[in-house]
């Protein structure tokens, strides 16, 4: 009888998911079932998805990333689509979400399950809302027949926000910038306009269903998440986490893994805070958090300014990093904004992994302090979290200091012999070879 993986590790069981997390995070296997067993520990992993390899999310393991893809009603298709998710694995992305609202969204989520190994998340309710002329026309039968079929393709988590009760519209017209999640505002003006709850609430036990015959793991959507400063920390922000914390409980209780989705807009000062509420609130589950956003006045730099908030989420507790790329707020991301987007945050996610002591966390780190002493110039590159980036900086440094035009042959390593030099790979050109500080440390 097929199991979920909860299921299985409260029956004792270490599942070959398990074996191989424990093995690639270094954390002892019975660690990682009682982990998944008590649901602080989830392994978002599809029966149907064949060429998933199975990863961990939770607070003893090293903090994920996601990076969100996914067309548009006005722009972008399949090829776009899947350049953005090879782009995405390439540069470091533990998951990806698709969050297609145009065409062939059906086409486009079956080509990035069947293309990639990492787990794929989605949104049930978009592709529901291609379905419908009119979003108040979305039933539950729909969105029902929506999640068993993402189910059966194959998608490993999804978001649903069904958290977001009537009772908390009234706190969310106190906002400044009101309610900011697609499927929140879209669900609150459902209920508004037909008087009645949340169906995803409502028919809560028919999803749990579904995600425990194919093992869906349920990230429970901040649908009240503050999109602006001045809103953060709100009345209905707080009101609809407690209720993910009862949604928590039922999803385990049924056999089905939960996680919980996070803010959004915070001030620094107040990440703290966000994070230990919802370590109260929802029993541990793990926390997937999108940033947060620390202050809102630099668009273009989003994930600069998120990427700040998501270390200082990451050090207080979340184990997920939902990235932000510096289309945040202007528009629909291409490959070089995704690329951008995961690298800032591997570097946000690997710094809060250091100040945690995740084991061997620091290794890279003084790895590539002793090839920056040796000038190996190649090991720097093949340790940097974006190599190909760092590998076009340098040739463009060394082109400008010859006075080149064409970009030369990457030179050959060679280490630093301590004494000056002309040739630029023994020095970069920040310091040139008279003030290089490394070997004026080597003769002290």
């Amino acid at each position: 009888m097929f199991k979920t993986q909860i299921v299985a590790a409260r029956d004792g069981e270490i599942t070959e998911a398990m074996r191989g997390i424990a093995r690639d995070e270094y954390v002892r296997e019975e660690a990682i079932r009682e982990a998944v067993a008590a649901g602080r520990l989830v392994i978002p992993a599809n029966r149907n998805h064949a060429n998933l390899r199975p990863i961990g999310i939770g607070k003893i393991l090293r903090t994920k990333i996601n990076a969100n893809i996914g067309n548009s009603a006005l722009t972008s298709g399949v090829t776009d689509e899947l350049e953005k998710l090879h782009c995405a694995v390439k540069y470091g992305a533990d998951t990806v979400m698709d969050l297609s609202t145009g065409e062939h969204v059906n086409e486009i989520r079956a080509r990035i399950i069947n293309e990639t190994s990492v787990p794929v998340g989605t949104v049930p309710i978009y592709q529901a809302l291609t379905m419908v002329e009119d979003p108040m026309d979305i039933s539950i039968e729909l969105m029902l027949e929506v999640i068993a079929g993402q189910a059966e393709q194959g998608v490993d988590y999804m978001t649903l926000h069904a958290g977001l009760l009537k009772a908390h519209i009234p706190a969310a017209k106190k906002r400044l910038v009101g309610i900011v999640s697609r499927g929140g505002s879209i669900l609150a003006k459902w209920m508004s306009t037909h008087g009645k709850e949340n169906p995803l609430y409502t028919h809560f036990d028919d999803i749990l269903a579904i995600c425990r015959d194919y093992d869906v793991t349920l990230s429970l959507g901040d649908g009240m998440r503050p999109g602006c400063l001045a809103d953060a920390s709100d009345e209905a922000q707080f009101a609809e986490l407690a209720v993910l914390g009862e949604l928590v409980n039922r999803s385990r209780a049924a056999g089905v893994q939960a996680m919980v989705e996070g803010p959004g807009h915070i001030p620094l000062d107040e990440i703290e805070m966000n994070m230990r509420r919802e370590e109260e609130l929802c029993d541990g589950a793990p926390f997937y958090i999108l940033g947060p956003v620390v202050t809102d006045c630099a668009p273009g730099y989003d994930h600069i300014t998120s990427a700040i908030g998501a270390t200082l989420g990451a050090y207080y507790g979340a184990s997920m990093l939902c990235y932000v790329t510096p289309k945040e707020h202007l528009g629909l991301p291409n490959a070089q904004d995704v690329r951008d987007g995961v690298v800032a945050y591997k570097i946000a996610a690997h710094a809060a992994d250091i100040a945690l002591k995740r084991p061997h966390a620091r290794e890279r780190d003084d790895a590539i302090s002793a090839a920056r002493v040796d000038f190996d110039w190649e090991k720097q590159f093949s340790l940097a979290l974006d190599p190909d980036k760092a590998r076009a900086l340098r040739a463009e440094a060394v082109r400008e200091k010859r006075g080149e035009q064409a970009a030369p042959e990457t030179p050959p390593p060679a280490p630093c012999d301590g004494a000056p030099t002309e040739e630029p790979e023994k020095y970069c050109t920040m310091c040139g070879p008279r003030f290089c500080s490394m070997r004026i440390s080597r003769e002290l």
